[in-house]
């Protein structure tokens, strides 16, 4: 069960680059929630949870393996990429419109957490190098924050909140 929640269900196994398929299923589970189970709320809640389910899972799955970070292990990436998408649901919620008419920032939060991940800027890559399941899960949580702080700056741009 533990390699199955790792890899999410086996996203994580399609090539090329597992991670960036991981982080596009993200993108629907995290509709899905905001849309029937309730709004910013519970894409917090279900961001948690994953994260919490998802150190777990890899520390399983990588139980006795030199390699504590396989590449079909994805589900660090859901949960970054669901940091990332926050200030979306936020938004939406507090502007009072569907989740989906925020689709720039959707593309954006996306390709912003996919650069800090693969880039692994200063505190990104120190969680990376830990080499453990607990910076596994937290080196993608530092790229989706970062890619949610980078989403404020344009948001508060585009709708001239910071000119």
């Amino acid at each position: 069960m533990s390699k199955m929640l790792a890899t999410v269900f086996g996203v994580g196994y399609l090539r090329p680059a597992p991670g960036t398929w991981g982080s596009l299923a993200a993108l629907p589970l995290f509709w899905a929630i905001h849309v029937y189970l309730g709004g910013p709320v519970a894409t917090t809640i279900a961001t948690i949870a994953v994260t919490l389910v998802g150190w777990w899972s890899i520390a399983r799955a990588t139980q006795g393996s030199d390699n504590h970070d396989p590449s079909e292990i994805v589900i660090d990436e859901v949960a970054g990429q669901w940091v990332a998408l926050l200030p979306m649901s936020f938004g939406a919620a507090a502007m009072g419109v569907g989740v989906l008419d925020l689709y720039p920032g959707w593309i954006a939060a996306f390709v912003l957490f996919r650069l800090f991940d693969i880039w692994k800027p200063g505190p990104v890559g120190w969680a990376d190098r830990r080499d453990d399941a607990f910076g596994v899960m937290f080196d993608d949580i530092i790229a989706g924050a970062m890619a949610a702080v980078v989403m404020l700056i344009f948001a508060g741009l585009s709708h001239g909140l910071l000119m």
